[in-house]
């Protein structure tokens, strides 16, 4: 018997790539994120260590690097708040995080050693370096060959596919690896299907799903991880603010967004209020070198 909470929703999406209405209206949601940086670092999930691990294999194979090797070099294109740059900071790597925002990288800096995670990590200073570059990802003004590494983190589909991509291959030193990777709500799971279409999430790919990338970058990997991520019920619907639509949306659908979050988790999940609510997360990455 179907329990009525949870109705047989259709489960994947159909999209190959987030759609946009023409170039005007992507450059317009890409742009609302940029006074968002303390609401996205708050609440957007950060990435499971299978996914960091895969991206650093074909670089470090199964030892780690000694004392006496160079630190790897990291180029975090579109690095937004920096939670992957951090990540990678924690690695050991050098990393510089690139963005338009300068409200986004300011997040990334603040997030940094003057800002543990958690008491446990409060007197450990990350191994690797920071630094951050305001320029686009199509054009970064970084040195040729500077990166082992090339991290594009829920932003590809911000950029021009091509562009970016040579830019990329500029970039990349002998060897070197791109990493493209997305966080999404796992929609396979009916519950969070429905919550999705709620919130409006317009990031959930098709399982099929290749992002578009331009001549030049041969697909090395790809891996498909699913992982929870808990948060309190308030965050979960607060979590719909850090979304493109519903930042644009006037205030008056804005608020009909959150007031139906707030139903749907309260009074039809039956979740109670500051409950902590594990949700469902699919991380998909794409791994490429020059071809």
């Amino acid at each position: 018997m179907t329990d009525p909470r949870h109705p047989p929703i259709p489960p994947i999406s159909a999209r190959d790539e987030p759609r946009f209405r023409d170039g005007a209206r992507k450059q317009a949601l890409a742009g609302a994120f940029a006074g968002q940086g303390e609401d996205y670092d708050r609440l957007r999930p950060g990435y499971p260590d299978a996914a960091l691990d895969a991206m650093l294999a074909p670089l470090i194979g199964s030892a780690p690097p000694t004392e006496a090797a160079p630190p790897l070099r990291a180029v975090d294109l579109g690095a937004g708040t920096g939670k992957l740059s951090w990540a990678l900071v924690e690695r050991g790597m050098e990393v510089t995080a690139v963005d338009t925002s300068e409200a986004m990288l300011a997040a990334s800096r603040a997030r940094g050693p003057a800002a543990p995670a958690d008491a446990a990590t409060a007197d450990r200073a990350p191994a690797g370096t920071f630094t951050t570059r305001i320029a686009p990802a199509e054009a970064t003004g970084l040195p040729a060959a500077s990166a082992e590494l090339v991290t594009v983190a829920q932003a590809w589909h911000w950029f021009d596919a091509e562009a970016a991509s040579a830019e990329v291959l500029r970039l990349l030193a002998p060897g070197g690896v791109l990493a493209l990777v997305w966080n999404m709500l796992d929609v396979t799971i009916p519950w969070v299907h429905r919550l999705s279409r709620i919130m409006h999430a317009g990031d959930i790919h098709r399982e099929d799903f290749d992002p578009t990338v331009g001549p030049g970058l041969e697909l090395t990997e790809r891996r498909a991880l699913t992982w929870e991520d808990p948060m309190p019920t308030q965050d979960v619907i607060d979590l719909a603010r850090t979304r493109s639509y519903v930042i644009t949306a006037p205030e008056e659908r804005r608020q009909k967004v959150l007031a139906n979050l707030d139903w749907y988790l309260h009074d039809h999940l039956g979740h109670v209020r500051g409950a902590t609510v594990r949700v469902p997360y699919r991380t998909d990455l794409f791994l490429y070198r020059a071809a």
